[in-house]
């Protein structure tokens, strides 16, 4: 099957910079990223670069003093390291640069039916803190933004990273248009779990045909009781069997599945999806970027 060359695709040179190889967090990860879809002839002039970031547009959802003092290098240390990522003017830039890549990604959805963020996905960063190497809050911000401006009248954050959406959850447990659901590794970080508005805790080491059964079922369902204007999609690619810090058994085969499913149904649904690439790590940096490449591919197949 022939691969959309007009798939809108969202990225920014700022998303990769010099920084630890050695780190868990693969930085150079967006960078490769692109390159390899790049190199699958996807990225054209269907490539979108958003505009930067500042750090006032992330008040939306986050508190003044947080986002000022991140901005500003004034956290103190147990904070820095609940984020665990050393503090830099280039970390800043890509920090507030990839909720506005989100943002675009999700508009250019409603206009395409669909649409890739080569970035976003960071789930744990909550209204007054950082952790789990988020710092802010792209899906939160992108439905609130949406929601406030009248573009959309209810959105389904639709989670499927190996680790819960808790900062998501608990930034928009108040807002009632936008509706969170996280399937994750129940036994995985974050140990203390926020509330999202559909839960869906696996075991250890589910294989992938329960696994996709679980997604089917929960987006089918979602899809049909609350008939959303766009989806926002985390196609964490942690759910692999050999992740660093994944703890589920799936395959390769079934990240593709899972992606394919996902995107057949809110299109047979008529509802607008953008993704974002979530987390995932590996110390092959090479093979990561394949792995999240996988949603870019089977978005293009629509």
């Amino acid at each position: 099957m022939a691969l959309n060359q007009h798939l809108p695709l969202v990225y920014h040179p700022n998303y990769s910079f010099n920084f630890d190889p050695n780190h868990r967090f693969v930085m150079s990860k967006f960078a490769h990223l692109y390159q390899q879809v790049k190199a699958l002839g996807l990225a054209n002039s269907n490539l979108i670069t958003p505009q930067l970031g500042s750090p006032e547009a992330l008040e939306l959802v986050h508190c003044n003093n947080y986002i000022q003092d991140l901005w500003h290098n004034r956290l103190d240390d147990k904070a820095m390291r609940r984020i665990g990522l050393p503090w830099s003017e280039q970390l800043m830039a890509r920090t507030f640069t990839a909720p506005q890549g989100t943002l675009q990604t999700a508009r250019l959805a409603l206009e395409h039916g669909i649409a890739c963020h080569l970035a976003g996905g960071t789930h744990h960063a909550h209204s007054d803190f950082g952790s789990g190497y988020c710092m802010v809050n792209d899906l939160a911000f992108t439905a609130q933004t949406l929601i406030q401006s009248a573009e959309v009248t209810n959105v389904l954050i639709f989670d499927l990273d190996v680790h819960q959406g808790d900062g998501t959850a608990a930034i928009l447990q108040h807002q009632p248009y936008a509706y969170t659901c996280s399937i994750h590794c129940e036994k995985n970080f974050p140990f203390r779990k926020s509330a999202s508005d559909l839960d869906i805790g696996l075991a250890n080491n589910m294989q992938d045909d329960e696994y996709l059964g679980v997604v089917d079922d929960t987006l089918r369902f979602l899809l049909r009781e609350l008939n959303p204007d766009l989806v926002l999609y985390d196609a964490g690619v942690d759910i692999w069997q050999q992740d660093g810090l994944g703890k589920l058994d799936i395959s390769w085969q079934g990240i593709e599945k899972r992606d394919h499913l996902v995107f057949k149904r809110c299109i047979e649904h008529n509802t607008p999806v953008a993704s974002v690439i979530g987390g995932g790590y590996d110390r092959d940096h090479l093979r990561l970027a394949k792995r999240h490449a996988i949603v870019i591919e089977q978005a293009a197949l629509f």
